[in-house]
């Protein structure tokens, strides 16, 4: 799913909102999200899942192509860790797509 594809579904989900007032609440609660994590705090929505920054210290890697060691610095990356009702719901979902032998 785009994220296109998500106001159009709560548009058609709720009629009394217009898909540019859809557009405009996914582009907020969006940069809401962005601006907490980039500000180093942990979203956590029940049900669906929690959004955290995990740290990755400097190490020393190898370029694949000429073999020689080339330092990666630090860095923190976006960490998304599921809900137990997201992830119960996706394993029901596939178990239903899979077919009986």
């Amino acid at each position: 799913m785009t994220r296109s594809d998500l106001v159009e579904e709560l548009a058609a989900r709720f009629g009394q909102i217009t898909q540019r007032d859809a557009e405009l609440a996914v582009k907020a609660i969006l940069e809401a999200m962005n601006d907490a994590l980039a500000r180093g705090y942990r979203i956590e929505i029940r049900g669906f899942g929690s959004f955290s920054i995990n740290y990755r210290a400097p190490r020393m890697g190898r370029n694949p192509r000429s073999g020689e060691s080339v330092a990666i610095p630090e860095k923190k990356v976006p960490h998304f860790k599921p809900g137990k009702a997201l992830r119960q719901s996706v394993d029901q979902g596939t178990d239903a797509l899979t077919p009986t032998a």
